[in-house]
This record gives C-alpha cells, structure tokens and sequence, in this order.
C-alpha cells in the first residue's frame, strides 16, 4: 500500500543546490533599513505635525500667548495583501527529480523544491514591495500609494522639475546640484539625509565620476574610470546618495530617513509563506503556496522633503 507523506511547512529554507532561482530583486529600502519601518500597527498609526509661529518673544512682565501652534497629522494605514500559488506535484513525477518524490502514487514533492519555493515566493513579494514603496498606485492591484505618490499629492513638497530628455552622465552632477539647492537649511547637514535616486541616476553618477562628464577629467575619479566604483558608498556635496531601486527613471527623492515610514502588521511577514500539502486535507495532490501580509507607507513633513520628477 503506498504511503502518503506531506510537506506542510512554514519556515523559509535555504535554495537547494540543484536548482537555480533567476535573478531576483531583493528589497534594498527595507533590507539596508533605508527608512523607517514601524513593524506592529495593527489597524493605523497618526503620525502628528506640529508647526509653531513667533515661539520666542522679547521678555516682558505679562503672559503673552500670542504664538500660534498648528497641529496636523497624516495617517500610516497598512493595507492588507495576500499570496496564493497552487501547483500539482504530478506535474513533477517524470522529470528529474522522480528519485526524490519516491515511487508512491501520492508523491511527496522534493524537500528541495519546496524550499525552492518558499524563497521564491518571499523574494518576489520582496521586489513587489521595493517597488510599491517607491512608486505604488493603490488604484493598480496589489499595490499601496508609494512615496511619489504620496508625496505628488503633498502641496508642501519641495519639487524640481526633471530635465527634458532625461538624465545622463553629461548631465546628472547638475541636476543632483539642482535639488541640493531646494533642500530645506533645516534638513541640510542632517546625519539620516540620504537622496534616494533611481537606477538610472545611480548608473548616470557612477559614470560621470568615472570621467563620462565634461566636469570630470578624462580618466575620471583617482585615474581609474569607472572601475573607482566597487559597490560603495556615493555622495555629493556630502550628501549620501542610495539606489531606490522600485523609483520611476528619472525620479530622485531627498529626505531624512526619520521622515519615511514603511509600515506593516509584523515585522517578519514579508518574508513567511505557508506551504501547504494538500493531500491530508482534501485528498488532491496540489500544493499551495499561502502568504498574507499587511504594508504601507507614509511621510511625515512634506516641506522637509524634496522630489525630483
């Protein structure tokens, strides 16, 4: 008689050597701690503004209250998302991996595979996540409003008009100049600042310092073109510069981490799928893949920040 095994689990396992996964974004924003994350709102979180006029007055014997104190907030709402994936382990009886399911009618989908799997979904809800944060529409499925979202529709974003054409290397130092110019004297100088760029900025920065701009010698920074660069850290008037990848081409945001907020329900949920045999449950041999998870984010002070698009 054959047996029935499951593979019911929930932990993500490590890639098995046997298969090979594509290359996958991972999610830079949350991984490298870019912004805020507040990991446990279980419904919204206010996130209050509070703005003060004419605060310090020349000494007098009476009480003056005639400073203005204006309290505004703006709301962190998670929005709820899930993941659903079923495949039949039939599907998998003939092909290489037949050892590994056994010989049982009711195969048992291979160890490996299922870990396969797992990672696969967690980094593909991780990639979906760097680009909702950045450049989510909650009208689209599966999305939340990004930060260019939220902050398009702040009217006290400091914005900058991106240049005709889009940016390159012969013109990248000038326009990252351009939004220095607007950052706020109380922000600038500020240690959590970063100017967050899209991927063909960074590439555009990269090249520039590497002697592709009229600005930089021919063989760019320390003589060495654009082998300089090996993956650290770049500034520009001290300012460091970080690659949000999920931004739009040609969008660049300069804000203090402290000011972006990414929120979730759990602090681990981007990452736990469910896996689950189906065979003890409903006697098919499907096997589903569950993940349920709460996301997204928030700014706190729109003048303090500046979007570049």
């Amino acid at each position: 008689m054959a047996t029935t095994t499951n593979i019911t689990t929930t932990y993500a396992g490590e890639f098995a050597g046997t298969y090979v996964s594509a290359a996958l974004l991972s999610g830079k924003t949350l991984a490298e701690n870019l912004i805020t994350i507040k990991p446990n709102i279980k419904f919204k979180e206010v996130m209050k503004k509070v703005a003060t006029t004419d605060l310090v007055k020349d000494a007098t014997c009476d009480f003056d209250p005639t400073s203005t104190l204006t309290l505004t907030e703006r709301i962190l709402q998670p929005e709820e998302f899930q993941v659903n994936l079923q495949l039949c382990k039939k599907d998998f009886r003939n092909d290489w991996e037949a050892v590994s399911m056994g010989f049982s009618a009711y195969d048992n989908l291979p160890p490996s595979f299922a870990d396969f799997l797992i990672a696969h979904a967690a980094d593909k809800v991780a990639q979906k996540m760097e680009q909702n944060i950045w450049n989510g529409t909650n009208a689209n499925a599966g999305e939340f409003d990004g930060f260019k979202t939220t902050l398009l529709a702040d009217a006290d974003v400091v914005d900058v008009a991106a240049v005709g054409g889009g940016v390159d290397s012969s013109n990248v130092v000038a326009q990252l100049g351009r939004i220095v110019d607007v950052i706020p004297s109380a922000v600038y100088g500020t240690e959590d600042l970063f100017i967050y760029v899209s991927s063909n900025i960074y590439r555009a920065y990269v090249r520039a310092l590497g002697g592709f701009a009229s600005n930089v010698g021919a063989a760019g920074t320390d003589n060495k073109g654009t082998q300089w660069f090996n993956g650290g850290a770049l500034t520009y008037d001290g300012i460091n510069i970080v690659l949000a990848s999920g931004l739009a081409a040609n969008t660049a945001v300069a804000a203090q981490k402290s000011n972006l907020f990414f929120g979730t329900g759990l602090l681990n949920d981007q990452n736990e799928v469910k896996v689950i045999d189906m065979a003890d449950i409903d006697g098919s041999q499907n096997v589903r893949v569950v993940m349920r998870f709460t996301a997204g984010i928030q700014h706190a002070i729109g003048s303090d920040i500046v979007l570049y698009s």
